[in-house]
């Protein structure tokens, strides 16, 4: 009898998201995730050890795609970045996307973005006790505007919908930064 394939955390994790890109969150179990990879569900428990630890792995395999910015770059800069590759990574998976909205970033592969966003933040020169209450209020901005333009709830053209991102993103950073050391200008908004 053929040994069964090989598994990692990884592959696992690929392998929920490309079933969840092909048939939605409704289709991802234990089980349809371990028929994808052609091994018994038991063989996943090594990797998440029951559904909301797969679906947590799913917000962290999502968040990688989120590629993290020049750390010499300022702070508006950095978080503009995020921001722009954050609304990429929703575009590539609009019916999975959303889930970021309902479960938090646990996983240590999943903080990463939020640690980046920290770190632009205090180099902004937001206070400590702020960071991260000024990291929620821009984090529930982006993931919400990006899941609203993945979903295709805006019907305006793309220059014209990255100028409005960029206008209101502008706008939300200057106010939670006011009194910060940084600047707030976004990319789309020179």
């Amino acid at each position: 009898m053929p040994r069964p394939p090989r598994i990692d955390r990884a592959a696992v994790l690929t392998a929920t998201l490309e079933l969840a890109d092909e048939k939605g969150l409704a289709a991802v179990s234990m089980r349809a995730v371990a028929d994808r990879l052609g091994v018994t569900p038991m063989a996943l428990y090594r990797h998440v050890g029951d559904k909301q630890q797969l679906l947590d792995g799913l917000v962290e395999r999502v968040l990688q795609e989120v590629r993290l910015p020049d750390p010499a770059l300022p702070c508006a800069g950095r978080l503009d970045a995020m921001a722009r590759s954050l609304r990429a990574t929703a575009r590539r998976h609009p019916d999975v996307f959303p889930l970021l909205l309902r479960r938090p970033a646990v996983t240590p592969g999943a903080v990463r973005v939020r640690d980046e966003v920290y770190a632009a933040l205090r180099g902004a020169g937001v206070p400590e006790a702020d960071v991260a209450r000024t990291e929620r209020m821009l984090s529930t901005f982006v993931l919400g505007f990006a899941a609203s333009e993945a979903g295709g709830r805006f019907t305006v053209d793309a220059a014209q919908l990255d100028a409005e991102f960029s206008w209101a993103a502008g706008r939300l950073l200057g106010g939670l930064l006011d009194g910060a050391d940084g600047a707030v200008e976004t990319e789309g908004a020179r």
